[in-house]
C-alpha cells in the first residue's frame, strides 16, 4: 500500500490548505525541518531503509553531521526508560482511514480521511508521534506543539483511530534532551487542537467535496 496515493484526505493536506492562506513561515525553512524529522523517524522505526553506509534513505542523502546528530538523539531516545517501552511495545506506521463526521458553527460534514502513526501500541489502544526539535527544554518543546500545529494533528489521529489518548515525543536536536507531553480527549491541548482540525476541515470540505 503506498499511503501517499491513496485518496482520503490527511492532516498533511490541511497543514498545505493553511498555508495556501497564511503568512510566509517566519520560523525558518519548513521543509528542511520535515526532512530532518523523516530521518528521525527512520532511525527510530524503519532503520532497515537507511543505508549508513552511504548516508541516505531510499535515496535521500542526508549529510554524515546529519546521521551523526540522528544517532546520538536515537541513543537519547532508548535510554529513556518509557520512550524504550513504548518503543518495545510498539507496531510502527499504522494506517488508519475512515469517514469522520465533524461540525463546525453547527454545520454537519463528512470527510474521507486517513492517518499514519509513527508509533501504536495495540495493549495500551492508543499511539505516538516522534518529533526532532530545536527545544531544550519541556516548557519550549510545548510551546512548539502549538506553534507548529502537533496538536492539530494529534487531534485528526485520535479522532481517526478513536482513541482517547496520545504522546508527542520529542527528541532535542541542540542537547539530545528527550520531552514527553501526553494528550487526553477533552483536555485543553486536545480541544485546542480538534479546534483547529474543525476549521480547517470544514474549509477543505467547502473547497473540494
Amino acid at each position: 500500500m503506498d499511503y501517499y496515493n491513496l485518496p482520503e484526505v490527511s492532516n498533511s493536506d490541511l497543514s498545505w490548505l493553511k498555508e495556501q492562506t497564511s503568512a510566509k513561515d517566519a520560523m525558518g525553512n519548513k521543509e528542511q525541518a520535515y526532512f530532518f524529522g523523516n530521518l528521525t523517524d527512520a532511525v527510530l522505526t524503519e532503520p532497515e531503509k537507511i543505508d549508513f553506509f552511504k548516508n541516505t534513505i531510499e535515496g535521500k542523502e542526508y549529510s554524515r553531521e546529519e546521521m551523526i546528530k540522528v544517532k546520538k538523539m536515537r541513543n537519547s531516545f532508548i535510554k529513556d526508560k518509557f520512550c524504550m517501552q513504548v518503543l518495545q511495545q510498539s507496531s510502527f506506521q499504522k494506517v488508519f482511514r475512515r469517514e469522520v463526521e465533524l461540525e463546525y458553527n453547527g454545520i454537519k460534514f463528512t470527510l474521507p480521511m486517513r492517518c499514519k502513526y509513527d508509533l501504536w501500541m495495540d495493549i495500551m489502544g492508543y499511539g505516538g508521534d516522534i518529533k526532532s526539535t530545536v527545544a531544550t527544554s519541556q516548557e519550549q518543546f510545548d510551546n512548539a506543539i502549538k506553534m507548529f500545529d502537533y496538536d492539530r494533528q494529534r487531534a485528526v489521529y485520535m479522532t481517526l483511530s478513536e482513541c482517547d489518548y496520545d504522546v508527542l515525543i520529542g527528541i532535542s536536536k541542540n542537547n539530545y534532551k528527550v520531552f514527553k507531553t501526553f494528550i487526553k480527549r477533552g483536555n485543553k491541548l486536545f480541544e485546542e487542537g480538534m479546534a483547529k482540525f474543525r476549521l480547517l476541515a470544514y474549509k477543505y470540505y467547502n473547497l473540494f467535496y
